[in-house]
């Protein structure tokens, strides 16, 4: 039964990956497109990033119009905006969606970032191409969203280079937390996101890299699975979702990985295209 169907929270994953879209044989089991998630919250879609993902997102609704969605960023590095151009609701008038941030506030704005994004010598079109009904919202990451249907959500800023928000949907009694694109400190749990977590039944968290091979990447912006294990313990988390592969690890590794995670905390799962959950 397709997502849209269903009643309660729903989520479905389009992207896993982090860095660069990674297609082939040697990904082909946990998927290569970059960060996307669609979520159901009864009948209202919410999608989180605009990764590769999103463009098989948007060839599964597309024929679906009026289509109105609510799109959440979680920054504009290229591989969490990379299928914004693809996404085809965007070019059907009947369709209306709006596009949050809450990374670039006072001192960009999304729709100029956008703007800079689809344009040349990088691109050949704008984002006034779209000839759906495209609104730009830009907030503070801590500021709540209320989206009304009995939807509620909390947002945190990460520690990201230029910034970045973790999000917390409500609905219907359950949580879901997706919070990537962040770098933890040894030791030091990061208290933000521990609020944000606190008790919620899935948390999808930044998994770039382990324990063993973060040294390399201090300053990268990206944490390891074993913080995410750490975090959600901490909080009293119901499942943890390891997310944002790093392009350099295979089926193979991530196998590995998935056998390792659930030794350390049973039912922990890792993200794979096509995956979905009932929270």
């Amino acid at each position: 039964m397709y997502l849209a169907e269903q009643d309660g929270l729903f989520v479905r994953f389009w992207g896993v990956r982090g860095s660069i879209a990674c297609p082939g044989e040697t990904h082909r089991r946990y998927g290569g497109n970059t960060s996307c998630l669609e979520v159901r919250c009864g009948s209202r879609l919410l999608i989180l990033d605009a990764g590769t993902g999103l463009r098989p997102l948007g060839d599964s609704i597309g024929g679906q119009a009026p289509i109105e969605t609510d799109l959440l960023l979680t920054h504009t590095h290229h591989d969490h905006i990379a299928g914004l151009p693809f996404f085809s609701p965007f070019f059907n008038k009947q369709n209306r969606i709006r596009i949050w941030a809450g990374h670039l506030a006072p001192a960009r704005s999304l729709h100029n970032v956008l703007c800079q994004f689809m344009s040349a010598p990088l691109f050949p079109v704008p984002p006034q191409i779209f000839s759906a009904d495209v609104i730009y919202r830009d907030f503070t990451a801590g500021e709540p969203l209320e989206f009304g249907d009995g939807i509620h959500i909390r947002t945190g800023g990460l520690n990201h280079p230029n910034g970045a928000t973790g999000y917390r949907i409500e609905y219907e009694g359950r949580s879901l937390c997706y919070v990537t694109d962040t770098e933890h400190v040894p030791d030091q749990p990061d208290q933000s996101i521990l609020q944000l977590i606190e008790g919620a039944d899935v948390v999808i968290y930044d998994s770039s890299y382990t324990d063993a091979e973060f040294p390399g990447y201090v300053s990268w912006g990206h944490s390891t699975w074993q913080e995410g294990v750490r975090l959600c313990d901490a909080a009293g988390v119901g499942t943890l979702v390891l997310f944002h592969h790093d392009p350099s690890h295979d089926d193979d590794f991530m196998d590995r990985v998935a056998a390792e995670a659930d030794r350390r905390r049973p039912g922990t799962l890792v993200a794979r295209e096509g995956m979905t959950l009932d929270p």
